[in-house]
């Protein structure tokens, strides 16, 4: 009888046990405070494993596309601030603190391009109220001359935001992928002064979801960041746009 029992399938017992409890770092459910509502993961990606992070979240929800079109959304290491540096817990609290380490200088962020509609900082997030949060946290630089603009759905209509866009001095715009992707291709939001574009990466809702985990926010995410003329902007000596993941 011991002869014929069946040997265990490669992968099985052990070994394979132990192959499922290796994730990768950045997937690492020790490090997510629910009560902070922070993956701690994310500060610890530098800019190589950052990238690797997007592309493979890109390939998990873009299964429905082809390889070319895969390959479209990729954002290359290179195009990433590495920010690892930053020792602070990334929430809400501390993102001013963290713009001014960023910009390199504070009185900056306050200041808005004399273009309407142009800031000089994007920050995008994967929900309204979230994004809401955001903008009472990043309100300090907001001015006469410089609106922090609220460019997500829940708050306002798109063509409100078109209107508020085309006569109005921003420094800041907080908003979601696919409203932003909307603004831009409406004409009524300008890159033409953008220096960074910060990606609300670390904040995670209490089903440990954050922007990078969910179909419906990673793949407008991508869309919108591999966009040609901001793709041409991460590595342009000229006039450079940093690409920063929080």
């Amino acid at each position: 009888m011991s002869s014929s029992k069946k040997r265990p399938a490669e992968g099985d017992g052990p070994t394979k046990k132990k192959r499922r409890k290796a994730k990768p770092k950045f997937e690492d459910d020790e490090l997510i405070d629910l009560e902070l509502g922070v993956n701690g993961a994310i500060a610890r990606l530098d800019s190589q494993l950052m990238g690797d992070h997007f592309a493979q979240k890109t390939s998990r929800f873009g299964t429905d596309l082809s390889p070319v079109e895969l390959s479209d959304l990729s954002i290359s290491a290179v195009c990433i601030k590495d920010t690892t540096s930053w020792k602070e817990q990334r929430i809400t609290d501390k993102l001013p603190e963290f713009l001014e380490e960023v910009a390199g200088d504070a009185k900056s962020l306050s200041e808005a391009p004399k273009d309407v509609g142009a800031p000089h900082t994007l920050i995008v997030t994967g929900a309204g109220l979230r994004a809401a949060d955001i903008v009472r946290a990043v309100r300090k630089f907001q001015t006469k001359q410089n609106t922090v603009a609220k460019l997500f759905a829940k708050h306002m209509k798109v063509e409100e935001q078109v209107n508020l866009l085309r006569k109005t001095r921003t420094g800041i715009g907080v908003g979601t992928p696919a409203r932003l992707i909307d603004l831009l291709e409406r004409e009524a939001l300008s890159i033409a002064h953008l220096k960074r574009i910060v990606v609300d990466a670390s904040h995670v809702d209490q089903k440990k979801r954050g922007v990078m985990d969910m179909k419906d926010t990673m793949m407008p995410l991508a869309q919108l960041l591999s966009r040609k003329e901001l793709k041409d902007r991460y590595t342009s000596e000229e006039a450079p746009v940093e690409l920063i993941f929080y």
